[in-house]
């Protein structure tokens, strides 16, 4: 397997980093990374024992075969530069939003870049990723992503047109999700469960119905209407939720995700 670099020592990179090692796809010992903050780097640290980890951008082009550009957009043609020259022997992987292929390969002098939109579930192997390819990466490249991407979840290829729209949903949805079991353990406690309990059966229930949905194939409307009887519980509190604008509520927040990703790239 590849050695891994990874400019920006994040959460994201962390999630990534673990993730390919709990999947022993990579060794600690081959993964490498960069941040100018050292909390950032003692966190890496500390969740990939065995990494190798610096301050300095300069010359991590030639420890690595790979090095994934995970800084935040606006940060990235900065960060890029620390790296000094780059051959066509490194693949780039960015993980940034927004940023397209047109302005990497401008910044780097490479089109062997590969995008990559995860989310942060990959740190339990649990992902929902999506990518694209630039002109100079070859089908041996994209094959490295699908396994390394495939180890920590489901990763799809797809047109850079649709990275934004990838970014509004996956990308950001796991945030979506976590305030709707927020939201349903608060309710819990409202009518009476401990907040343990309350909090226990609103995550599960949320992995539960996901994995019906993945599992059976079954729409989302389908599984729904098998679970509302005719004057029952569940169809009370669809109707509380259609008429608190549930539904257009995680609608907007997709297409406002996917609008400040488009931003993000214009910036």
């Amino acid at each position: 397997m590849s050695k891994i670099g990874f400019l920006g020592a994040g959460q994201m990179a962390q999630a990534l980093a673990s993730g390919f090692v709990r999947a022993d796809l990579v060794h600690p010992a081959d993964i490498v990374a960069v941040d100018p903050f050292p909390a950032a780097l003692a966190s890496f640290g500390k969740l990939v024992p065995g990494a190798a980890v610096s301050d300095k951008a300069a010359g991590l082009a030639k420890e690595v075969d790979v090095i994934f550009l995970a800084v935040k957009p606006q940060m990235m043609q900065a960060a890029i530069a620390g790296l000094g020259k780059i051959g066509d022997n490194i693949l780039l992987v960015s993980i940034a939003a927004g940023t397209s292929l047109a302005k990497l390969a401008d910044w780097t002098g490479s089109t062997r870049i590969i995008r990559v939109m995860p989310n942060t579930p990959c740190l339990i192997g649990e992902s929902a990723s999506a990518f694209c390819t630039g002109s100079g990466a070859t089908a041996e490249d994209a094959a490295l992503i699908e396994q390394l991407m495939g180890a920590v979840g489901v990763v799809r290829k797809v047109d850079e047109k649709l990275m934004d729209a990838v970014t509004g949903l996956s990308g950001s949805g796991p945030a979506y999700v976590y305030v709707l079991i927020e939201a349903l353990a608060d309710a819990g406690v409202r009518v009476g469960l401990p907040r343990d309990a309350a909090l226990q059966l609103a995550a599960q229930t949320v992995r539960g119905a996901a994995g019906m949905v993945l599992e059976t194939g079954d729409h989302p409307g389908v599984l729904k209407d098998r679970v509302a009887s005719p004057g029952g519980t569940t169809i009370a509190g669809l109707q509380a939720l259609e008429a608190g604008g549930f539904r257009s509520a995680a609608y907007d927040a997709v297409v406002a995700a996917t609008a400040r990703s488009k931003e993000l790239g214009a910036e």
